[in-house]
């Protein structure tokens, strides 16, 4: 039975010339008890859709119907949960979840209310914290308060508006497994939009694409039983073959490559290269600056507190290759982001040392460039004046005309040759981390830190910017270090998984080298027989330490998986 029904819905905003078209030609059907997600890029137009069956939006043209009647506004038999927590910073937990009764349920009895309210706070694990007001919450926290409120108006539908997309990745995968039960018990129809594959699988009764032009993209019918276990779905051939299915549609409608290529890089020596020593004296170093290029002794990370030092990081040791790429990983709070800051030189270290190309690392310096979540750009720049900050520094030989080629080089590789003049401001976050990009590499570094550069960004455009540091990182061979949670990024990526253990006192529980063919794209690895390998091996050792277990030993030797 038809519970939400869309003919010919086509969504402008505007008028006339001035005109956004975002939705067009939308027929859809959500059956009675049904869950059904949508996914697709950022601007798709999968919030306008959602907005539609709510009722907080009406079609240009077309008409949206519940339970056969047309949709003229909000009502409580559609429950909305937003993507941000709309919390009254005043209510308490209980107070909040009160609110949605209040104003569903007039007529509802004092101790009735109380009982319901109890009931869904506890559905959501928040029993213990029903007295807290909002700020005293995490924010997976204050988002279970939204969903308990949400439930207790007791609606038809749940309408689902990216709701985990702002948690961590742990928070993210046990609420989302707190929803699936919950829809499992009542029943209720679910309309979920995402732009995560995984989540779409484990939830869906049948996933729904939306194309970037706002027209409904291809259906897949998830045929797997319930429930389903996350860790399971890595070794599930079913679950394997849909996800390269879906992600393989998303790539194609999605992201296609954006970069001109008609500029080539000038012949120009970076003030930090050693390109100028005596030929027999480069000879000489060769071998010693390919082979332990950049090296990590005894690390240690120690701030003072009231009770005494805590030691954050403990012992990392590790040695790198001129041109590896290494990707380090870790529950939240695992030192990755201070080992990453230190060897940037902008964390002092406690105890060791990180030498650097024979040298040791003090203070930071351009020949080691940051890449960080959020860019750090000049709003007031442009994309090509935020990038030459940098170059102009770093070429002082060259001329003007060599630098302004080596800025438009960068941003035409990483997709932004028709944008170098647009302000940073006016940037959506997929752009400015392009143009983050395009700086640090723009400046010859010997060395690429990226602290979890795409972290802030959707996971489809995550995709489109992986792709594209992997693309210019093809042609540089930097010796780079990410910072991820995420472990498909991590592996992508890595020559070597770098896995650390728990904080305090975190530090290498174990490497994996990952033999897979470079040039690397998600299509490719998605099909190579040893990349599920891969994954399972990061993710068991990220499941051993994820209630906070202490390591076992202070490192692991390096484990390697030949192919099967």
């Amino acid at each position: 039975m038809a519970v939400i029904d869309f003919q010919n819905v086509s969504k402008s905003f505007g008028e006339g010339t001035e005109a956004t078209h975002v939705l067009k030609d939308i027929n859809l059907t959500v059956h009675e008890g049904e869950f059904l997600v949508l996914l697709g890029f950022s601007g798709t137009g999968k919030t306008t859709l959602i907005n539609l069956m709510a009722g907080l939006e009406f079609p240009t043209r077309g008409q949206v119907s519940f339970r056969g009647k047309r949709i003229e506004g909000p009502g409580p038999e559609r429950g909305v949960i937003f993507q941000n927590y709309s919390l009254m910073p005043w209510l308490t937990v209980a107070g909040n979840v009160q609110l949605a009764l209040d104003s569903c349920f007039p007529q509802m009895g004092r101790v009735e209310k109380a009982q319901t309210v109890a009931k869904y706070i506890k559905m959501v694990g928040l029993s213990h914290a029903a007295s807290r007001r909002p700020a005293e919450l995490s924010g997976g926290m204050r988002q279970r308060v939204n969903v308990a409120r949400a439930l207790a108006m007791n609606p038809e539908v749940l309408l689902l508006d990216e709701p985990l997309s702002a948690l961590d990745a742990l928070t993210r995968a046990n609420l989302g497994d707190e929803i699936e039960a919950i829809w499992n018990a009542d029943k209720k129809t679910c309309v979920l939009i995402t732009n995560d594959v995984d989540e779409a699988i484990l939830l869906a009764d049948r996933i729904i694409a939306l194309n970037p032009d706002g027209t409904l993209g291809e259906e897949f019918r998830v045929e797997m039983p319930r429930p389903r276990d996350r860790s399971a779905m890595n070794t599930d051939d079913t679950f394997k073959a849909l996800r390269a299915k879906v992600t393989n549609y998303l790539m194609d409608a999605g992201i296609e490559a954006k970069s001109d290529g008609n500029r080539t890089l000038p012949n120009v020596e970076a003030i930090h290269t050693h390109d100028n020593l005596p030929k027999a004296v480069s000879d000489a170093q060769k071998g010693m600056l390919d082979n332990r290029f950049l090296s990590f002794e005894k690390l240690h990370k120690i701030y003072p507190t009231p009770k005494g030092p805590l030691t954050v990081v403990e012992d990392f040791n590790l040695k790198m290759d001129r041109g590896e790429f290494i990707s380090l990983i870790g529950h939240s709070g695992c030192g990755k982001s201070t080992v990453l800051t230190m060897t940037a030189g902008l964390n002092a270290i406690s105890k060791g040392v990180i030498k650097l190309d024979g040298y040791d690392v003090e203070g930071a310096d351009p020949e080691r460039a940051v890449v960080f979540q959020a860019p750090n750009l000049f709003p007031w720049l442009s994309a090509k004046e935020n990038v030459a900050i940098g170059v102009d520094r770093v070429y002082p030989k060259a001329s003007r005309a060599e630098r302004q080629d080596v800025v438009e080089y960068y941003l035409e590789r990483v997709g932004l040759g028709d944008a170098m003049d647009r302000p940073a401001h006016s940037m959506s976050n997929g752009m400015k981390q392009r143009v983050g990009i395009a700086r640090a590499f723009a400046l010859s570094p010997k060395l690429l830190l990226l602290d979890e550069p795409f972290g802030m960004l959707d996971s489809l455009t995550r995709w489109e910017l992986q792709e594209v540091l992997m693309e210019v990182w093809s042609r540089t061979k930097v010796t780079a270090i990410c910072v991820t949670h995420d472990v498909d990024e991590a592996i992508l990526l890595a020559d070597r998984v770098v896995m650390m253990t728990n904080g305090p006192q975190a530090t290498i529980g174990k490497i994996t080298d990952v033999n897979l063919p470079r040039p690397r794209t998600r299509k490719a690895l998605l099909d190579h027989p040893d990349y599920y390998h891969y994954r399972q091996e990061v993710l068991d050792f990220l499941e051993e330490y994820e209630h906070g277990a202490k390591p076992k030993a202070k490192a692991a030797a390096p484990t390697k998986i030949a192919a099967e």
